[in-house]
């Protein structure tokens, strides 16, 4: 079952599925099947020539992203506690000199301090170990803890969250915590594409929370950026196409 579920994910980057229907249509042609086998070749390459275009890749991502549109962290309701998943290792903004949280539109971290900064909550818990072996250090959640203090957020107000390597694993760690400090309400920041599951699984994991999406994408002016096929557009299509999984697989699952 584990072996499948793999497989699964990973024929959600488009050009796994293409290579994959490439193989099956060169098994049509040996047993000469000549037009199916066109048909499925044909069909393989268009599908990840399709979601390389940048345009196509904001209407798939569009389709999850737009149940959850972003929010202005100052007319958030009050709350317990701030929770941000961790979503990267890295943060291009820290060789940014001067920069504040209100400079950072697309960043979880930044709209977990805004949030912070408005007095929403006193707490913020971030969550997020990752594929770290182990090493509590190299976690998610201790990356983004050196990070958010560059924006404002003191040491004293953060709590971590450094063991989860999944949704599931942060809504049920988080759970943990909040019983632990007797937090009822709490804010729940992530991306706008991934809050849909974080939201089935924190609500199964028997939290409280309010929604707050934050935008990925910024705006396309020039028909290049809109129009142009790249590889960052493929894997934005990718990622959005194994969330979708995600969900259906969350959906499912007691």
């Amino acid at each position: 079952m584990q072996a499948l579920q793999s497989l699964l994910v990973a024929l959600t980057f488009p050009p796994a599925l293409s290579v994959a229907l490439l193989i099956v249509a060169a098994l049509f042609a040996l047993i000469r099947w000549r037009r199916i086998a066109m048909a499925t070749a044909v069909l393989a390459i268009a599908w990840s020539a399709l979601l390389a275009i940048p345009s196509v890749s904001d209407w798939v991502r569009g389709r999850l992203e737009s149940r959850y549109p972003p929010v202005d962290e100052s007319t958030l309701p009050q709350a317990d506690a701030i929770v941000v998943l961790g979503g990267a290792t890295h943060f291009y903004w820290l060789e940014r000199q001067n920069v504040t949280a209100y400079d950072l539109e697309n960043s979880r971290l930044a709209a977990g301090a805004r949030a912070w900064l408005e007095g929403k909550a006193p707490v913020i818990v971030l969550s997020g170990g990752g594929d770290n072996g182990g090493n509590e250090a190299a976690s998610e959640a201790r990356i983004m803890e050196h990070a958010i203090q560059r924006l404002g957020v003191p040491q004293d107000a953060l709590l971590l969250e450094t063991k989860s390597r999944n949704t599931r694993d942060n809504a049920r760690y988080t759970a943990q915590i909040a019983r632990e400090h007797g937090f009822d309400r709490i804010l729940l920041v992530t991306s706008s594409l991934h809050m849909t599951r974080a939201v089935i699984e924190f609500r199964k994991a028997g939290v409280e929370i309010t929604p707050v999406p934050v935008p990925e994408s910024g705006k396309r002016e020039r028909w290049t950026q809109r129009w142009l096929p790249s590889g960052r557009a493929l894997w934005r299509s990718g990622r959005a196409i194994k969330e979708m999984g995600a969900i259906v697989m969350s959906r499912l699952r007691n």
